[in-house]
């Protein structure tokens, strides 16, 4: 905590591995068919995020009537292991091709053939969320797409459109460095010690900040 250290940065993404193409649009049922569609008429899969246990049924019921050619299953973290297990397996093997589920595929999946994630109320994430479900996709050599839906711009916080502003304007491979920066600007750096959402370094200089630091440690 006394002073600065070097930092790596792995920036070089895996060989023939493409950026994924993300879209910030405010919901339009239309919109939402047509990635739907272009997804798996290529023969691909695709995440539909909807973030609401309770609701999450109607969500796909809305979507198979919007889409009547996919194959739709549900997966959220309250339901059974072992039928959450076999869901995600029949999603692997390509039983169905679209999966409509809350955050529980932020981590561990790797599923090469899905390349199209629809995140509805995209405005409710922060931008390190947003990057890493922007992740699922893409993981092979296929062109990937993430569609960042909102509702009304008047309906999102100042913060949010910024978020959303930083994940689209940042969808290079490798981002995730710059979009920390991002966030971090959006959300203040807050205090080392104490409660304080923002800190005051930068008003004293960060000498002067590290030394009143390790004084306030050695007196703990």
């Amino acid at each position: 905590m006394s002073g600065m250290r070097d930092l790596s940065i792995i920036a070089t993404p895996p060989a023939r591995r493409l950026a994924v193409k993300t879209f910030v649009r405010e919901y339009d049922s239309l919109v939402v068919r047509e990635a739907i569609l272009r997804e798996i008429l290529r023969g691909g899969q695709v995440y539909y995020l909807y973030n609401d246990v309770e609701n999450i049924q109607k969500a796909a019921e809305r979507l198979a009537e919007l889409v009547p050619e996919a194959r739709i299953a549900i997966g959220h973290g309250q339901m059974r292991e072992r039928e959450l297990e076999r869901v995600m397996n029949d999603f692997h093997h390509q039983r169905f091709n679209v999966l409509v589920c809350t955050t529980i595929i932020e981590t561990g999946i790797d599923i090469p053939t899905a390349n199209t994630i629809i995140i509805e109320r995209a405005d409710h994430f922060g931008l390190a969320q947003l990057h890493q479900l922007r992740g699922r996709v893409g993981r092979s050599h296929h062109q990937a797409y993430a569609w960042l839906l909102t509702p009304h711009p008047k309906a999102m916080t100042t913060d949010a459109q910024k978020r959303l502003e930083a994940i689209a304007s940042l969808e290079d491979l490798g981002a995730g460095f710059a979009l920390a920066t991002h966030d971090l600007e959006i959300r203040g750096a807050g205090e080392l010690l104490g409660e304080e959402q923002s800190g005051s370094m930068e008003t004293i200089g960060f000498s002067l900040y590290m030394e009143l630091l390790e004084n306030a440690v050695d007196a703990l």
